[in-house]
C-alpha cells in the first residue's frame, strides 16, 4: 500500500462537503425507513449504493477507468469476509448475546475471515493489501 497523503485526506473542498452531505443523507434515509420496514431497509443497505456513489465521485474527480475498475474489484473481495457477520450476528442476538459483545465478536471474526481470504487468494496472485 502506498503512503497515505494525510494532508489531502483531511482537507475539505466544496465537492467534499457535497459528497459528505449526500452520503450522510443516504444513510439517514435508509435508517429512517428501517423504523417502519426492516426488510426494505435491509434491501437498500444490501444494494451497493455507497460503492456506486464512490465510483461516481471518482469519475467526477477525473480518476481514470483503471483506478475505478480496481476499486470495484477490490470492493468485491472486501465484501466477502463481511458476509458471515450477517448470519452470525443475528444468531448470537437470538441466543442471548448482548449487542455489544456480539458486535465485538463479529468484528474480530470479520478480521479473521479477511486474513483467511488473503491467505486463500495469495496463491492465485490476488493481493488485497
Amino acid at each position: 500500500m502506498n503512503k497515505v497523503p494525510w494532508d489531502q485526506v483531511v482537507s475539505l473542498s466544496g465537492l467534499d462537503v457535497a459528497k459528505l452531505i449526500l452520503s450522510a443523507l443516504m444513510i439517514l434515509f435508509v435508517t429512517k425507513i428501517q423504523l417502519f420496514h426492516d426488510r426494505l431497509s435491509a434491501l437498500l443497505i444490501a444494494l451497493p449504493l455507497i460503492s456506486l456513489l464512490a465510483m461516481i465521485w471518482m469519475r467526477v474527480e477525473g480518476q481514470d477507468p483503471e483506478r475505478i475498475a480496481n476499486h470495484a474489484e477490490s470492493t468485491f473481495w472486501f465484501v466477502l469476509p463481511t458476509l458471515p457477520m450477517f448470519l452470525i450476528l443475528p444468531w448470537m442476538l437470538r441466543h442471548g448475546w448482548g449487542f455489544g459483545a456480539a458486535l465485538g465478536v463479529n468484528c474480530i471474526l470479520t478480521v479473521a475471515f479477511f486474513l483467511g481470504l488473503m491467505a486463500v487468494l495469495k496463491p492465485f496472485g490476488i493481493k488485497l493489501l
